[in-house]
């Protein structure tokens, strides 16, 4: 089935390319389909590559999926044209009055800044807050997945002594976790951050429910009872080529990196990176969407309390 995108969003023609099933508004008017209404709260400055890699991920399902997109309104981003914005995005303003099926927050390079330093945060506060009663099941990733665990139950994001950066292995913490059902019993994710949480303060949270983690990347995957919070600290949407534009923007600019962990043949950055967690991701979206959106969501969207 297809994904429900606005007509000339720039991840269309993208899509379209990969053979990936995209309606238009036009023709979905046509359509006598409940769609899954899904929030997104791009928090990322390239706004329009993480609009393609999700929008990738959400449209490879059985399901059919309309997508609308926010952004904050406390803080105007500096790398996406306020044309984009104005044409594409609404601010939370625009849907608190809504109620979705599921929602997807972003991460965001605010690694270095406490919690209530970030210039969205009380913004943001409110959005996790009203994402209790107003979304279905609210998927939350990287720093996205640490405001999330800290805004709902108090725990802290810890500085890593360097950034955790690569392509890491990754198993599920007991035996088949309905999001990972199909999963290989080691498979890879992309990590990019500074920062990490405490297992064992996750542990000694009664709602949480830790299901994937890595020995270097720390706790992979964790939610609530039900799956109505998810929270995911790695990148499984990156594209092939999403690290290495990391990796040489930062060395560009003179910070001292480290060529991303099992990333580049043979650590070689003259070298195509191979990519060896699209499989997975596409799988852990789709479960998310079947599990805990789909098969559990009322079916009129205004019952979701």
């Amino acid at each position: 089935m297809p994904i429900k995108i606005p007509n000339s969003l720039p991840a269309a023609k993208t899509l379209t390319d990969e053979n990936i099933f995209i309606m238009t508004e036009t023709r979905a008017l046509t359509q006598d389909i409940r769609p899954l209404k899904i929030l997104i709260l791009n928090l990322m400055p390239t706004k329009i590559a993480t609009e393609t890699q999700l929008a990738r991920l959400l449209g490879n399902t059985p399901l059919q999926v309309e997508i609308e997109l926010i952004h904050t309104k406390s803080y105007e981003s500096k790398n996406t044209s306020q044309e984009h914005l104005l044409s594409f995005y609404k601010t939370f303003d625009d849907v608190k009055g809504s109620r979705f099926d599921g929602m997807i927050i972003t991460g965001a390079p605010v690694e270095h800044l406490e919690f209530e330093e970030v210039e969205y945060w009380d913004e943001l506060c409110e959005i996790f807050e009203w994402s209790k009663t107003h979304v279905h099941s609210t998927f939350h990733i990287c720093w996205g997945a640490q405001a999330g665990l800290y805004y709902h139950f108090g725990v802290k994001k810890i500085p890593l002594p360097e950034k955790l950066f690569g392509v890491f292995p990754h198993t599920v913490d007991y035996k088949n976790p309905i999001l990972f059902r199909g999963f290989d019993d080691v498979f890879y994710v992309p990590h990019s951050r500074n920062s990490t949480v405490d297992r064992a303060e996750l542990e000694r949270i009664p709602e949480i429910k830790i299901l994937a983690s890595s020995k270097e990347a720390g706790v992979y995957a964790c939610m609530t009872g039900e799956g109505r919070q998810i929270f995911i600290t790695g990148h499984s949407e990156y594209e092939a080529g999403t690290l290495a534009q990391e990796y040489f923007r930062d060395k560009n600019k003179g910070i001292d990196i480290k060529v991303p962990k099992n990333y580049f043949p043979d650590d070689d950055p003259t070298k195509a990176p191979v990519v060896t967690w699209k499989a997975h991701a596409n799988l852990l979206y789709s479960n998310w969407l079947n599990y805990f959106v789909y098969q559990t969501t009322p079916y009129d969207v205004d019952e979701i309390k």
